[in-house]
């Protein structure tokens, strides 16, 4: 029987023939796409199905996917201002400090509502973030991030690891009690957050391992064989439970020493990835290493990412939100537009990322890179339901031709009517069916409020006057 028919629907798939079907039915029985195809053929499935969605004047896309972005960031929107220096610092002093479970737990879930109500059906996130500052000192954080995951039906790959050195790491524990840290806890914690919660496809959390991007210009600051003895550690733990490993800040020359440390290959992704040099290319190209592209990221002003030549290369690129903060946020599709015009603003070519390449890079180009493409990334049979219905009848997507390009070019989070993820909707014409948006925000607002006065920042939410009239803020330095 089939559970869920969805009707009269434009259909983008991202199948292997990368079809658009117009007026098009999708059957759904449990979690899974039982059948796809023109209404007319699908229709008597009607007859028997649990509820049918008329989807006329809509387009279905996959859900959607992003592939690099913080846990924690959410409720620090904005801090500093604009100053990057400062908003690093900041994080720091947040993620460290008496920042108990239930901030990371409100944060998760303001960041899983905004991501629903924008299409977004799966990321990858790291438990912190900013300058490698990782909330791996209690498996409580993460089980906590984990838990607001599976209350909203959508699916989280949590990446947990450690810092850089050195060690020990002055952190405040889940009761706000300063401890100690050192790197064989961290590790300690990942590997206890990866046995309770790493169960994706069903559960709706994976737990994957997060290590500190080290080159050429740390090994005075961080000796080489420390470098080693912790990438191989890392290591280990990565092989034993067979997870994927992520790196936030690649960047010229550094994805070519960690494959001289042994950590590319199918189950790796690697952020950001600006001013590579040909080895780095090349390290990426031989390995099968993934990259997740973050074109709105501050990390893609100081430096670029060179998709389109990676993607003519054979290696998979993915997209990335690179989080909700300091000044971005989780729609997906700003970040399809965003991508296409920063790289033909680059080589001054508008036929550079074209639509179809920029939606595959949110979805099945993710699912490969995460090693899901046999369950995510698209709409075909017997793979996961995740299903995103974006209303077209809106004046900027208006007249309803050409839907690839208008889903891609025109489109924003706000279009998104209706989610399925698991063959269960979770959003039903912007109405999230899993989260309370009121008290989410409530919960939010308060937590951000506590966190940000009982760090003593709540100064950086002050809006300076330099913002007004100058051409450009005082001059701002990539983060170290």
């Amino acid at each position: 029987m089939t559970d869920i028919l969805i009707r009269h629907v434009t259909a983008l798939t991202v199948d292997a023939d990368r079809r658009v079907i117009e007026d098009a039915a999708i059957a759904i029985e449990a979690d899974r796409i039982t059948a796809i195809g023109p209404d007319a053929e699908l229709a008597p499935l009607a007859d028997r199905a649990g509820e049918v969605i008329e989807a006329r004047g809509r387009v279905a896309i996959p859900g959607l996917i992003d592939c690099h972005s913080h846990a924690g960031h959410g409720l620090v929107r904005a801090l500093g201002a604009g100053d990057v220096s400062t908003w690093f610092d900041a994080c720091a002093r947040l993620y460290t400090g008496p920042t108990g479970p239930g901030f990371w737990a409100a944060e998760a879930r303001l960041s899983l509502l905004e991501r629903l109500m924008g299409g977004v059906t799966t990321c990858v996130t790291l438990l912190g973030g900013g300058a490698d500052i990782y909330r791996t000192d209690d498996p409580a954080f993460g089980a906590a991030h984990c838990a607001a995951t599976r209350d909203a039906g959508l699916r989280t790959v949590l990446a947990v690891g450690p810092n850089r050195p050195p060690f020990p790491l002055p952190y405040h524990g889940p009761d706000g009690a300063p401890v100690a840290v050192g790197f064989v806890r961290q590790l300690e914690v990942s590997e206890a957050l990866i046995a309770a919660h790493d169960d994706l496809l069903d559960a709706g959390t994976g737990v994957c391992l997060v290590m500190p991007v080290y080159g050429s210009d740390d090994r005075g600051e961080v000796p080489e064989a420390e470098v080693r003895r912790m990438t191989e550690a890392v290591c280990d733990l990565r092989a034993r439970h067979d997870v994927l490993l992520t790196q936030d800040g690649h960047r010229d020359g550094t994805i070519a020493y960690a494959r001289a440390l042994g950590l590319l290959g199918p189950h790796a992704l690697l952020s950001h990835c600006v001013d590579l040099t040909e080895e780095d290319i090349e390290a990426l190209q031989e390995t099968g290493t993934a990259v997740a592209h973050n074109p709105s990221a501050i990390m893609s002003i100081f430096g670029r990412c060179p998709a389109p030549e990676m993607i003519d290369r054979g290696i998979t690129v993915a997209l990335g939100s690179d989080a909700a903060a300091p000044d971005r946020g989780y729609d997906m599709f700003r970040h399809m537009a965003q991508a296409m015009h920063y790289h033909r603003r680059h080589f001054r070519d508008p036929t550079v990322l074209p639509p179809g390449k920029v939606l595959e890079m949110a979805t099945i180009d993710a699912a490969r890179a995460l090693g899901r493409a046999d369950d995510l990334g698209s709409l075909e049979v017997g793979k996961k339901a995740d299903v995103v219905l974006i209303d077209m009848g809106k004046p900027h997507l208006t007249p309803q031709a050409m839907p690839l390009h208008a889903v891609t070019h025109f489109a924003n989070a706000a279009d998104v009517e209706t989610v399925l993820v698991n063959g269960r909707v979770v959003l039903r014409e912007r109405r999230s069916q899993t989260l309370d948006p009121e008290t989410v925000l409530a919960e939010a607002t308060e937590a951000a409020d506590r966190a940000i006065r009982d760090a003593g920042l709540t100064g950086l939410r002050d809006e300076p006057a330099r913002l007004w009239r100058s051409a450009r803020s005082p001059e701002e330095r990539p983060a170290t």
